[in-house]
């Protein structure tokens, strides 16, 4: 029964919780317990907290009984990526040099979460700083994908993913910069949205005015997401994007009910010059027939003007060696060849390059806005390809159908960038395995703050297939 409990998903905890038909007590115990016995195979928590998990699962055990008031995550377990603030729980950001670093407060996000009664069970593993695609670090090692020890779990919010993919907790608050929600979960097969600017205030941004990055859910199912969205949204002082944008009714628009007829879905496999492995390719197609099933129309678009990687990184990079130069020059030694990589790649961008790129995300924001004025979604593969391999080097080459190519970046995820820098909202769902049993994903972008019209669609799409009924073995 303990372990039973760890396949349900927080909005049936939810329903059981509430009819006392389980207590928190007993989800936490099996959660962590299933934490512990997994861990030493995966690799995906830096910090594990069962002493203070278990007192607040009696506590909220004795709400239950008392017949107080619950939120709407009452007694349900939840893990944090450990970029994200977790008052009195170490916060290392994957980095030697912060292995000790407790915060003293909670980001927005957590905090909203444990207000509505969510429990945290544990830090989830990033690679420092949240600086690449693959979740390994000086610090903890190598994060393995949920579904295959020999392949990378993605990243950044790696740990997020696996830890949610193969049952140790049904939520996970992740980050995503360039994709690192929506790649760990395409790599993991579960659900990861990456919210429109502002709708989940990022209290720890320091340039919040130009900010592309955005602290996530991720779960393993579109209910389970709205019901995180509708716990972590909302104007907060610290986030000026987040000042006067409503809440939804999340939960219940992302209720399923209805078909996708009158909606125009324009999609396209890769941006020109791009590749897509034949597995993936055959899966969007199918992916495409099963939308065309719910009623939707489907209309190709020109991914010209997609590649955006180097407008990305310049940026991105840029924020990186502000933030960290200081920090590299006395903590070198401790820090990987990486993310050190990476910092001296943005002293090639001058202050007019980065400005030119800043212009230029203007202009692919106009070019979103264009095709949504047309069309209600985009649809594309996540990823080119499934996980790779566990020793993958971000600076090596990456091999898609027998071909090596380059640079991993624009390789692997042309279709995540984008969407941090427009700021729409853009979802990974499991669209299906490949012949290897890995999961494949398929993105879906929603118009500007039309985030739970997104989770309605994506509720359809993943009801058309029994996909959830698998599970990492």
């Amino acid at each position: 029964m303990s372990n039973d409990l760890c396949f349900l998903s927080a909005t049936e905890l939810r329903e059981r919780i509430a009819s006392k038909k389980v207590s928190p007590v007993e989800i936490v115990s099996a959660v962590l317990a299933r934490a512990e016995a997994l861990q030493p195979k995966l690799n995906c928590f830096i910090t594990i907290c069962g002493d203070e998990a278990m007192a607040d699962a009696r506590e909220a055990e004795r709400r239950v009984m008392a017949g107080e008031p619950l939120g709407l995550l009452h007694g349900i377990p939840v893990t944090v990526k450990d970029i994200v603030n977790t008052r009195g729980v170490k916060t290392t950001f994957g980095a030697v040099p912060y292995r000790d670093n407790v915060p003293s407060e909670d980001a927005v996000a957590v905090a909203r979460l444990r207000a509505q009664g969510a429990i945290l069970i544990g830090k989830t593993t990033t690679p420092e700083f949240g600086s690449k695609c693959l979740t390994d670090s000086p610090l903890f090692g190598r994060t393995r994908n949920a579904w295959d020890a020999g392949r990378s779990s993605g990243g950044s919010s790696g740990g997020a993913a696996v830890a949610v993919a193969s049952g140790i907790a049904p939520i996970a608050v992740a980050t995503d910069g360039g994709g690192s929600t929506r790649i760990p979960a395409a790599c993991n097969g579960v659900v990861g949205l990456k919210q429109s600017n502002g709708v989940i205030p990022h209290s720890q941004a320091l340039d919040v005015f130009g900010n592309q990055t955005y602290v996530t859910p991720m779960t393993r199912t579109v209910a389970d997401t709205a019901l995180m969205m509708q716990a972590m949204s909302g104007e907060d002082a610290c986030d000026p994007w987040s000042i006067g944008v409503p809440v939804p009714d999340f939960i219940g628009t992302a209720a399923l009910r209805g078909d996708l007829r009158g909606q125009r879905i324009l999609y396209c496999l890769t941006p020109p010059g791009r590749p897509a492995s034949a597995e993936v390719a055959a899966s969007f197609k199918a992916s495409l027939d099963r939308l065309a099933g719910l009623g939707a129309e489907l209309e190709e678009f020109s991914g010209d003007g997609f590649d955006i990687e180097p407008i990305w990184r310049a940026i991105n990079h840029t924020v990186w060696r502000t933030r960290f130069a200081k920090l590299a020059a006395e903590h070198g030694d401790e820090l990987s060849e990486a993310f050190l990589k990476q910092l001296a790649l943005a002293t090639e961008v001058s202050g007019v390059g980065y400005q030119e790129a800043m212009f230029a995300r203007t202009a692919l924001f106009r070019r979103v806005q264009s095709l949504l004025a047309h069309g209600h979604l985009l649809a594309m593969p996540t990823l080119t390809r499934t996980a790779l391999p566990i020793e993958q080097d971000l600076f090596g080459t990456i091999e898609i159908d027998g071909a090596d190519f380059d640079s991993v970046r624009p390789h692997w995820f042309p279709w995540t960038m984008p969407f941090n820098m427009t700021g729409h909202p853009a979802i990974s769902l499991l669209s299906g395995f490949g012949p290897d049993g890995l999961p494949i994903g398929l993105q879906l972008v929603g118009r500007f703050r039309a985030d739970a019209e997104l989770l309605r669609v994506s509720s359809l799409f993943e009801a058309a297939s029994d996909l959830l009924s698998r599970w990492p073995e």
